[in-house]
């Protein structure tokens, strides 16, 4: 068993709302990891950011990643960040991987740029384009296929998503 699809991007870019309205057009189940993360840990992301530190997160990430890609079918949706670990990018090799690409702008009016976003609570537009600049070339390496969320409606993108996994 493995994911139909894997979504992948920046924060803001529509993984997790994508990843829903994909899910019900193919009649999948849709496994987010940031969700199942925070449910095994009984606390948020950006909690355990807080208490434990990101080297902890990312250790949980990874696990869960890993485990993902090998027991749950459907859709797929992982943080923004998972795929800059070279053992999720491995991981990853072989998957159907979209990578959801989202400008400053629409990901902007779509996080909101709260407290949530740990790696975005300091000067969150500029630290925004800095990991979208980092993680640019990884989203890139590691996808199948490029999406354009920019001023897209979720059912846009994901109708796009199924055509190309040759299911529209």
């Amino acid at each position: 068993m493995s994911p139909r699809v894997v979504l992948i991007g920046p924060p803001g870019s529509g993984k997790s709302t994508v990843g829903a309205a994909l899910a019900a057009r193919l009649g999948l189940p849709l496994h987010d990891t940031d969700a199942a993360i925070e449910a095994a840990a009984g606390r948020s992301i950006s909690d355990i950011f807080i208490e434990d530190g990101e080297p902890t997160f990312r250790e949980l990430e990874r696990a869960e990643v890993a485990r993902a890609v090998e027991q749950e079918d459907g859709v797929l949706a992982l943080g923004g960040g998972a795929p800059v670990d070279p053992l999720t990018e491995q991981v990853l090799a072989g998957q159907v991987v979209v990578f959801l690409d989202v400008g400053i702008a629409d990901a902007s009016k779509r996080v909101g740029f709260d407290q949530s976003r740990p790696l975005l609570a300091v000067n969150p537009r500029a630290s925004w384009v800095r990991l979208m600049n980092e993680r640019r070339p990884v989203y890139e390496r590691v996808a199948t296929h490029r999406v354009d969320t920019a001023g897209r409606t979720p059912d846009a993108v994901a109708e796009e998503i199924a055509t190309l996994l040759g299911a529209s």
